[in-house]
């Protein structure tokens, strides 16, 4: 009974904000009807709508599942300084990593649906009912890390907001634990992604010890980019208080993280270059095109040049705590990994094809009005998360009446930490 006024309680939250708030809210139920017509052109004719073919199989929808699973193992960016170190203003902001998490696990599921054509052969996917071929199947293991990761930042972030909006202390022995779990759990969900394309031998392009490490350290530059964005927008618009020193600090993690992908990526072009191996085509082909086939060598090198760019604004401390060369780095960045992920990491596995032919792949309308519907439902939910967290944690609203009152005391207040 108590869950259940939780809820509804919850929802009542979403419901109330200004004439902005509203106006956010439209803009994305818009985006989503128009989004979603597009869809509707794929499931009534299949994904002969789209322009992926038997050459390039895999393509703008597995790109955006790609990023998002680094975006959602961005989380362990926050929990690491607040939980493991114990680092306070970190801990004050930890909550909308986990927020972040949830919403884009949500997104790269949906991907995983419209990629697969028509989405009731999903079932095939479910445990018990479908056909997992577990544990032989890298699939599989995807699966089950990104569905594990997904409960584990719901149950935490829920069990918090409920103990809060009920003003009673947590049990910290259940919290603790579950929240250290998703730490290790955060690695998995991007090194199985990893796993799942380098365990194809039939793509050479691909088969790289080091593209998981790879991986997890551009997640680490790109999701906290988002937060970044996030938590500024939140300190001008809300009465939630972010610290600097609190942005500042993630700022100088993604420089450790961003040097660490750089190294790793220079390795890998050492590798291919040097011992000059037939393998080398892909690479070619993505830094420098084939004969008159260069289609995607301005966005690898757009990719390259954005994060360098991003890596000196972030590595020297003047322009990283100053908020004007702190955005346009966090937006390179987030640019950068974004089209590394989408073009730079699937489309040249693919080119040439194991004939030697090379398709021209682009994303057709129909996958980019499905990717911006995948988007906006998934800005839509952080929406409401964040609404409801921000009113419950730092307005404080009444669970009847839903009027603000007293600020938690300090014995309550540090529950959401």
């Amino acid at each position: 009974m108590n869950f259940i006024r939780f809820i509804t309680g919850s929802i009542k939250i979403v419901f109330q904000g200004s004439k902005t708030y509203y106006a956010w809210l439209i803009l994305l139920l818009l985006l989503i009807i128009w989004g979603g017509f597009g869809y509707s052109g794929q499931l009534a004719h299949g994904l002969i709508q789209t322009h992926m073919r038997d050459s390039v199989s895999w393509a703008f929808y597995i790109g955006n599942f790609t990023f998002l699973v680094g975006v959602a193992a961005a989380a362990v960016m926050l929990v690491i300084p607040a939980y493991i170190y114990d680092w306070k203003p970190i801990k004050e902001i930890a909550i909308f990593g986990e927020l972040l998490a949830v919403c884009s696990v949500i997104m790269c599921l949906s991907f995983i649906i419209v990629d697969i054509g028509n989405p009731l052969r999903f079932w095939h996917m479910l445990p018990l009912i479908g056909t997992l071929n577990f544990p032989s199947s890298m699939l599989s293991w995807d699966f089950f890390v990104l569905n594990i990761y997904l409960l584990l930042n719901l149950v935490v972030v829920t069990y918090l907001l409920y103990c809060i909006f009920y003003k009673i202390e947590y049990k910290k022995s259940f919290v603790l634990p579950l929240v250290l779990f998703s730490i290790p759990m955060a690695v998995a969900i991007h090194t199985t992604t990893a796993f799942l394309y380098n365990a194809l031998p039939g793509r050479i392009f691909w088969n790289s010890a080091l593209l998981a490490p790879r991986f997890l350290a551009s997640a680490f530059c790109s999701g906290p980019a988002i937060l970044l964005i996030l938590f500024q927008i939140l300190r001008k618009t809300t009465k939630f208080e972010i610290k600097d020193e609190a942005i500042w600090k993630i700022a100088e993690l993604m420089v450790y993280a961003m040097f660490i992908y750089l190294f790793f990526t220079i390795a890998e072009l050492f590798k291919e270059f040097y011992s000059g191996t037939e393998h080398i085509l892909y690479w070619k082909y993505l830094l420098f095109g084939i004969g008159d086939h260069k289609e995607i060598v301005l966005y690898s090198w757009s990719s390259i040049i954005m994060g360098c760019i991003a890596f000196v604004l972030f590595l020297i401390p003047k322009t990283r705590k100053n908020f004007i060369t702190l955005n346009i780095g966090a937006f390179l960045i987030y640019g950068s990994v974004y089209v590394e992920k989408g073009i730079a990491l699937i489309i040249p596995a693919f080119t040439p094809d194991v004939l030697g032919q090379i398709y021209v792949y682009t994303p057709s309308m129909t996958e980019i009005r499905t990717a911006v519907m995948i988007f906006s439902l998934g800005f839509l939910l952080f929406t409401f998360l964040s609404k409801i967290a921000i009113a419950i944690v730092f307005d404080n609203y009444n669970i009847d009446s839903l009027t603000p009152k007293k600020r938690l005391s300090k014995q309550v207040q540090p529950l959401i930490l």
